[in-house]
């Protein structure tokens, strides 16, 4: 691991100095690139660098410790010291191990997420909403960009669905946990005997993809327009400027209504249709890879029933790690890393155990 630790640092190194090269300076793209792989490295040579540090400091501690001139109270300050470097340096240690895991070549992109209402109707499409309003008051918290490219809503203000995109450093390796089956237990404004009824909703979380990450061939594209409906502007049902794009190839489908401007709801959908395919791209690379297991975590799998949003109790709880808060107001206004950060500590920790053999 260290031999591997050294190799990165004199990488970063160089990575370093080049970025101080005026060449280097003046070509836009490289410096970007290179800008890229510093900001990605530096993590793991800061913690590396502490790891030295507190690794030398317990070596200085455990001399002190050794030589028979030292008097006791600089002995005992000499164990404090190794006590507090000893417990730093398993922590680090451990740190190292999570950051030197092979990367998601995806987690720093941003992600285009779809919620669909499933069973339950209008109460399914109530919570759709619910769930669209937690994942954008989240990205607010974390200070990412929203932007709905497409919805379908209901006259009592729910979502049958909503696509939209979310935007910033790292949005896909911490939404990816999000993609599966949500369940919601709750007793409906329209149910007059107070019984509580279950719906689902389905969420999928995509990397947005780039131009360069899929090639697709004009001719592979048939493009309709059609009037807008729904809730909306004046412009609803008067202008074609509502779009449908089919892949031919795959007979995939994507539709775009939301702007006035028809060029702009073609921008949307091309968006919606290359993260979709590159989905479906690096999904099948993945089953090929990996076809025996069971769970992939984050895959964006739909069937699996990862949490339920619980009313009468005030709860959510995460199936897949066994984890309950009863802090769903919490939850549902936004406050999701106390459900996310230990989805990514138990999928840290099934790596740390398939890297070891264990």
């Amino acid at each position: 691991m260290f031999d591997k630790l050294e190799l990165v640092r004199n990488r970063y190194d160089e990575i370093n100095r080049r970025l101080q090269d005026p060449a280097t300076v003046g070509d836009p793209e490289q410096y970007r690139t290179l800008m890229k792989d510093y900001k990605q490295l530096s993590p793991l040579v800061e913690t590396y660098d502490a790891y030295k540090a507190a690794k030398d400091a317990c070596d200085e501690a455990r001399e002190l410790l050794d030589d028979s001139g030292s008097d006791a109270e600089l002995k005992e300050l000499a164990r404090a010291e190794l006590d507090e470097n000893q417990a730093k340096v398993e922590e680090l240690g451990r740190q190292l191990s999570v950051l030197l895991l092979p990367k998601d070549e995806n987690d720093e992109r941003s992600v285009i997420m779809e919620i669909r209402g499933g069973t339950g109707g209008d109460e399914a499409a109530l919570f759709a909403y619910n769930l669209y309003r937690m994942y954008t008051m989240y990205a607010e918290r974390k200070g990412w960009k929203t932007e709905i490219l497409s919805v379908n809503e209901t006259e009592l203000g729910g979502m049958k669905e909503v696509s939209f995109s979310v935007e910033g450093d790292g949005v896909y390796s911490r939404l990816k946990f999000e993609a599966g089956t949500h369940r919601v237990q709750r007793v409906p404004e329209t149910e007059a005997q107070g019984r509580i009824h279950t719906s689902a909703v389905t969420v999928a979380v995509m990397p947005q993809a780039e131009d360069v990450d899929v090639d697709i061939n004009p001719a592979d594209l048939k493009i309709d327009t059609f009037r807008a409906s729904g809730a909306g502007g004046q412009h609803v049902n008067k202008t074609s400027s509502a779009i449908r794009i089919t892949h031919l190839p795959t007979g995939m489908v994507v539709e775009c209504q939301d702007e006035r401007s028809q060029h702009k709801n073609r921008d949307k959908a091309m968006k919606v249709l290359r993260s979709r395919l590159l989905a479906d791209k690096q999904a099948a690379q993945k089953s090929e890879i990996d076809a025996t297991r069971k769970q992939q975590v984050g895959s964006g799998d739909r069937s699996e029933r990862i949490r339920t949003y619980n009313y009468p109790q005030g709860r959510a709880t995460d199936h897949r790690i066994g984890l309950t808060l009863y802090k769903l107001d919490a939850v549902l206004s936004g406050a999701l890393d106390e459900l996310i950060d230990p989805m990514i500590a138990a999928d840290q920790a099934e790596k740390l155990q398939k890297a070891s053999g264990a």
